[in-house]
């Protein structure tokens, strides 16, 4: 991928090929508008955990806790939403709107505290992304299956449950929320001192630390944002499925750190594109819904999907090299190059 345009031409050409195969292999079965809405109400919740692992990749680290976040989240929000604040004394079983906007505050809140400790530990503690989120996952998930006894949280409102299911202009409103938020998310990178700051930070803590920002108020935020979109997947999540559990999306971990480095992320940190997650994000979810269309294991869409993540790393490191290569001046010949020495005496 080309780092100076914000097309990833490359990724829209292998788009556009695993279509064209789909449609010859399964004709008037696979390019309808049935897959098209198919494919497109998938993408969103992985899509914004997806952006919540991009956003720390960018600034050269990882969160491993978005899944756990998300579950947290709509387990709290759940929570709520089943009449949990009556026992609080606040009873709001009578007034749907405000019992859902109490749920999302307090989903958002939960997602807030998170985001704001893990920052915490990674800037000021200067614990190893890793680490930190790792303990993080661990600790939610722990307490989550230990508050719900593993089961699930069922029964919302019609109202939140419409935000799921409801279309506009022939499609799925949560994939509108999610190009909304990649649209939001892409200005924030590109446009604002902040999103340029994570980008610094990435390529190069200690020279951003010496040219006067703050990386660690920097880093508090990235995580702190992760989480928040974590939030935003928790409600889409919810809404779509009617329920909250701590064991939902658990596969998705390695698939959003396999959509973020598809789409050209770099993984040493720095460099990251929305557009190029965001057409990453369609190329998974073609392959998983023709592989299905076609009959196929459902293992070999994660075989195919490690498999595309293998190719396209090799694919930049060879077009690195031959960069390189091509941008190398021609060295001299050696009759040119050598310096006439007078003989000895």
């Amino acid at each position: 991928m080309n780092r100076s345009t914000g097309a990833p031409l490359g990724l829209i050409a292998l788009l556009a090929l695993l279509c064209a195969v789909f449609t010859l292999l399964l004709p008037g079965s696979f390019a309808t508008l049935g897959t098209l809405q198919s494919v497109l109400l998938q993408i969103p919740e992985l899509g914004l955990l997806a952006l919540a692992q991009m956003l720390p990749l960018v600034s050269g680290g990882i969160n491993l806790a978005v899944v756990a976040s998300a579950n947290m989240a709509g387990l709290a929000m759940a929570w709520v939403l089943v009449g949990g604040l009556s026992a609080l004394g606040l009873d709001l079983s009578g007034h749907e709107g405000l019992l859902i906007a109490a749920a999302l505050t307090v989903g958002a809140l939960a997602s807030l505290l998170v985001g704001l400790a893990s920052g915490w530990l990674v800037a000021r503690v200067n614990a190893h992304p890793i680490l930190v989120t790792l303990g993080t996952m661990s600790l939610i998930n722990g307490l989550c299956v230990w508050l719900t006894r593993g089961k699930p949280i069922a029964g919302f409102p019609e109202a939140f449950q419409a935000l799921g299911s409801a279309q506009w202009l022939g499609l799925p409103l949560p994939f509108w929320i999610f190009a909304a938020v990649c649209l939001l998310v892409g200005l924030y990178l590109g446009s604002t001192r902040h999103g340029l700051a994570i980008r610094m930070v990435g390529s190069n803590a200690e020279a951003t630390r010496h040219a006067g920002i703050d990386t660690r108020r920097v880093l508090i935020g990235v995580y702190t944002l992760s989480t928040l979109l974590c939030w935003i997947a928790a409600v889409l999540m919810m809404a779509r499925f009617n329920s909250a559990s701590a064991g939902y999306a658990q596969s998705y971990l390695l698939v959003t750190v396999l959509a973020a480095i598809l789409g050209g992320t770099d993984p040493m940190g720095g460099f990251g594109r929305v557009s190029g997650l965001f057409v990453a994000l369609l190329i998974l979810q073609v392959l998983s819904s023709g592989v299905n269309l076609l009959g196929a294991n459902a293992q070999l869409t994660q075989a195919l999907w490690g498999a595309t993540m293998i190719a396209a790393v090799a694919a930049r490191h060879l077009l690195a090299r031959w960069r390189g290569r091509a941008r190398a001046p021609a060295e001299p010949s050696p009759s040119r190059s050598r310096s006439v020495q007078p003989e000895p005496l």
